[in-house]
Parts: structure tokens; C-alpha cells; sequence
């Protein structure tokens, strides 16, 4: 996708501070971040939304699952705890038609989600 700024990112178009980067997924710090700790995990490949995973390329989720723990353990958040918020389509507020998991931890969250 020329226009997504995620598809970007990947390419190197537009800089980011990568904190994970493998084959098939890339995480880097959101830059307005609402957490001290606030990444952003997403697939290299374009996928618009989660309502976009089939059989072909569901495999996807848990190489971000595997990701996200290992990102967990660096950043050392995995003990104490984080959250993990993917959004689906504009209703949910997903602002970037690529599939995203925010990965927020570094302080006490509360029972509630941050908007």
C-alpha cells in the first residue's frame, strides 16, 4: 500500500525507533506514546485490519504473539505486566489500516482502557 504510513516505516521511508525487527514483524516506539512504554508491533506485510486473517496468513498472529513476549522480556515489562490493545476498523478508533497492537505498560494501567 503507497499510502500507508506503516508500509512506510517498513521500507525505511520514514524513520522510527525500532525496538524489534525480524523476517516478517517490526515494533518501534509510537511517537505519541500515551504509556512510558508504548510500541507499536505490526507485520510487515499489509494486512488492513484483523478482519483481513484467513487461513493464508493467520500464522502471522503468532509470530506477533512471540514477538511481543520477547519485546516483553527486553524491554523488562513482562514481569510486572502490560497491556495490548488492537483496534479494528474506524468504529474502534484504528486510525492506520494496518494491522497494529499498542503494547503499553511502565506504569500502573487501571482496569480501564486509555483513550
Amino acid at each position: 500500500m503507497d499510502d500507508c504510513i506503516f508500509c512506510k516505516i517498513i521500507k525505511g521511508e520514514i524513520p522510527s525507533e525500532k525496538v524489534y525487527e525480524d523476517e516478517e514483524i517490526i515494533a518501534f516506539k509510537d511517537i505519541k506514546p500515551v504509556a512510558p512504554v508504548h510500541i507499536l508491533v505490526i507485520p510487515k506485510k499489509h494486512i488492513s485490519t484483523l478482519m483481513e486473517l484467513n487461513d493464508e496468513n493467520m500464522y502471522i498472529m503468532e509470530k506477533i504473539m512471540k514477538a511481543i513476549q520477547k519485546i516483553a522480556k527486553e524491554q523488562n515489562i513482562a514481569e510486572n505486566g502490560f497491556r495490548l490493545i488492537a483496534n479494528c476498523g474506524p468504529d474502534s478508533g484504528q486510525e492506520v489500516m494496518h494491522i497494529h497492537f499498542h503494547l503499553l505498560a511502565g506504569k500502573k494501567l487501571g482496569p480501564k482502557i486509555i483513550c
